[in-house]
């Protein structure tokens, strides 16, 4: 029934539209796309991609069999272009839909082709329909079009397949031949592939200049993106249209359309040297102090020196057991029912009692220590599989021995000093709060340590008030087998070993930040700021003093005590102090970040994932400021995850991510010269879907917007770093603005 409509409506388009002709000068032959093809094409354009069909161009006719009503037409130079629309057997196109896939019902004769489906399609054929402007270049092909294929063209959310037939591009575009149009109706459902790449133009062709052949009507504009040639895939289909292209040729053709990058360059733009960073591009900052609302300090102010541990505040333990507040295993209210030895009932005794006569004792062995965890946790079936495979199995004698004997003493200790280190009530960042939390490296060195022991109380399940709060107690970081738990376990032992030998000094910040109003991208004349853009070195090394991005999860820190290990993960174990947010951070809603200052590396690594090995202890050097935090400043943002590639070419989609990203790097009350540059990657791009070229856009919009300059990081990805050069090249070099590449 569809289609005998669409077939209908298609013929009414035919006698309603009216006649106007428009040519091509190539060697007296003449290619024409009627409106009718290209607007019943856009009408198909919703089928998934793996219904897309090859089309197969035959030999033009004609001028006269063109005259078919309004039409668009791609003007090229030479017979080239038609030659490419030539199968090698001469036979013409064939435009027949697969049965089951276009109009149902329509029946068809003749070869059926399909394409398979791509799950990801090039960027230049996702990011090219988020910001279409055909170049002023004189010497690829130019589409003309009149203005009802204009109208039809720009009010789709996507542009689909009619769009990228528009676009022009190249002379090894897809054009359409007259005979093609007779042998099939209008309503015939036409899918075009695109896989030839889109030559990136030289800096004359901003310049525009005049053609042989001009489109009355035809907007002048320039596409933002025409400059660089999409990816796709290694494993994705390839659909070639013409005929066979020997390898010399299309070795040529590569040239013209790809970024080209020499094997040994390692980074493109600005000197990593030449961006900012802290300490040296800080202002000087006011006094520490206590702001009720606003900023909790856990220590004594007045009495914070370089090199001395800081002092808690207050002096005793301040008991709190509420909604707002993290309800500490040392509280007074934290109960756990015990079997009564002479009532031989269920009596609540303090809990905190049991865990200090627990831990208390001497355990020489991983059993011991199970038995001891077990004694004061109401879940009695945890698995300790991977604790015991790292004492029985990774270490040596000698270690085991010095593991016992030595560092979890040192650990039971730190960990019942809580009463005594941790005395002001911590509160709960809360969704929509602004807060900073402010600890020594001392405190949060406690927190650590009972996280290890599992004392913290309703929160070893998300079916209590904590259900929107991350994991803390460390018990699903002993469970099953899998190599990269031991290595966890190597790295954050690493930790309590290197901070019982010699106890740091410093302070930790903790901000839950917000955007009350979003920024209004579409009118923004802010310019882009400088970039560095390198595939080698990493975030945390090559962007000390940066501000460093971590690839959150929305409950900040992902699976780090779990079975997660990728970028966030990774820089939690090497940067321990950062996994107690999750004690009190909650999961971050999509105008939120989370910013930690002064966090210390303790630990190296090497590889990534599955490959992830621990690589001995770190000695951070890097410099205090003046609240004796390391100068390392680390903000969480969580990207949106996609399962379908064009979702997040959705207005609504970039309009989050963009401001998700400013929210982060942005201080509106802090002067732009003394904000350091941004350090980051491929935000979002691993499962969560996201498109690398995409986010690096992005996330340089949103570091522009904020006034900072950014340092691009692609993890070995050659490719990627010259395709961002060649982006951010692009649009500064035409000085264009935040607003003109949204809109």
């Amino acid at each position: 029934m569809a289609a005998r409509y669409c077939l209908r409506f298609a013929k009414l388009l035919e006698k309603v539209l009216h006649r106007k002709p428009v040519w091509t000068q190539s060697n007296n032959a003449s290619i024409a796309v009627p409106a009718q093809v290209v607007l019943m094409t856009a009408l198909m354009d919703f089928e998934p991609s793996a219904k897309r069909l090859r089309v197969e161009i035959g030999a033009p006719t004609s001028p006269s069999s063109s005259l078919r009503g309004p039409s668009s037409c791609i003007q090229s130079k030479g017979d080239d272009a038609l030659c490419r629309g030539r199968r090698p057997n001469g036979s013409e196109m064939d435009t027949r839909p697969k049965t089951g896939g276009g109009l149902r019902g329509v029946k068809t004769k003749g070869d059926r082709r399909r394409i398979n489906p791509r799950p990801q399609q090039s960027f230049r054929n996702t990011l090219y329909r988020w910001l279409v402007k055909p170049p002023q270049d004189p010497g690829a092909p130019r589409v003309c079009q009149t203005p009802q294929d204009v109208e039809m063209a720009g009010n789709s959310g996507f542009h689909g397949t009619s769009a990228r037939l528009l676009d022009g591009g190249n002379a090894e575009g897809v054009l359409l031949s007259a005979d093609a149009d007779e042998r099939h109706p209008a309503g015939s459902p036409q899918r075009l592939d695109e896989d030839e790449p889109v030559s990136p133009p030289s800096e004359d062709d901003s310049a525009g200049g005049e053609l042989t052949q001009t489109c009355e009507n035809t907007p002048k504009c320039t596409q933002i993106t025409h400059f660089f040639s999409g990816t796709t895939p290694p494993d994705a289909p390839v659909s070639r249209v013409g005929p066979e292209v020997s390898p010399e040729e299309r070795d040529a053709d590569e040239e013209t359309t790809s970024a080209v990058v020499e094997p040994e360059v390692a980074w493109l733009g600005t000197p990593i040297e030449e961006l900012k960073r802290r300490p040296e591009c800080a202002s000087v900052l006011p006094p520490l102090r206590d702001v009720p609302g606003r900023h909790t300090v856990m220590i004594r102010t007045d009495l914070l020196k370089r090199g001395r541990a800081p002092v808690p505040y207050p002096a005793t333990f301040k008991d709190t057991w509420d909604d707002v507040h993290v309800k500490m295993p040392c509280s007074s209210s934290n109960l756990f029912p015990v079997l009564d030895e002479v009532t031989h009932g269920l009596q609540n005794k303090s809990r905190w009692e049991l865990i200090t006569e627990t831990l208390n004792k001497t355990f020489s062995s991983q059993p011991q220590l199970k038995e001891a965890i077990l004694n004061y946790s109401a879940l009695k079936k945890w698995d300790f599989t991977a604790l015991r495979l790292y004492c029985t199995k990774v270490l040596e004698p000698d270690a085991a021995e010095h593991l016992f004997d030595s560092l979890l003493p040192g650990v039971v200790q730190l960990a019942l000093r809580a009463s005594e280190l941790c005395t002001k009530p911590i509160p709960l960042l809360k969704g929509g709060m602004d807060h900073s939390i402010t600890m020594s490296q001392e405190q949060v060195a406690c927190l650590l340590a009972n996280a290890f022991f599992c004392t913290f109380p309703r929160r070893n399940s998300r079916r209590n008030e904590y259900c929107n709060y991350p994991d803390i107690n460390f018990f699903r970081l002993f469970e099953g087998s899998s190599p990269m738990k031991i290595e966890k376990l190597k790295t954050l032992m690493c930790y309590f070993k290197s901070f019982t030998e010699q106890k740091p000094t410093g302070l930790v910040t903790f901000t839950r930040k917000s955007l009350d109003k979003p920024v209004n991208w579409k009118s923004s004349q802010t310019p882009l700021t400088r970039l560095h853009v390198t595939c080698e070195g990493t975030i945390e090394d090559d962007g000390c003093g940066m501000l460093q991005v971590d690839f959150a999860n929305r409950f900040v820190g992902g699976g780090v005590i779990g079975s997660g290990l990728v970028q966030e993960e990774i820089r939690f174990l090497i940067n321990p102090e950062l996994i107690i947010s999750r004690l009190f951070t909650e999961a971050l809603d999509p105008n939120e970040c989370l910013i930690i200052t002064g966090a210390q590396q303790y630990s190296k690594y090497t590889g990534y994932s599955h490959t992830y090995q621990w690589g001995g202890s770190h000695q951070d050097t890097t410099p205090r400021d003046g609240w004796q935090r390391r100068c390392t400043e680390i903000v969480a943002i969580d990207a949106l995850q996609f399962k379908n590639f064009l979702e997040q070419f959705n207005p609504d989609k970039l309009d989050r991510e963009l401001n998700k990203a400013y929210c982060g790097f942005a201080r509106p009350e802090e002067p732009s010269q003394n904000l350091a540059s941004v350090a980051t990657g491929n935000w979002g791009c691993g499962v969560f879907g996201g498109d690398a070229r995409l986010k690096a856009l992005l996330q340089m919009l949103a570091a522009a917007e904020a006034g900072r300059d950014v340092a691009y990081f692609t993890f070995g990805d050659i490719q990627l770093m010259a395709d961002v050069h060649e982006m951010h090249s692009f649009l500064t070099e035409r000085k264009i603005c935040v607003d003109f590449v949204v809109n």
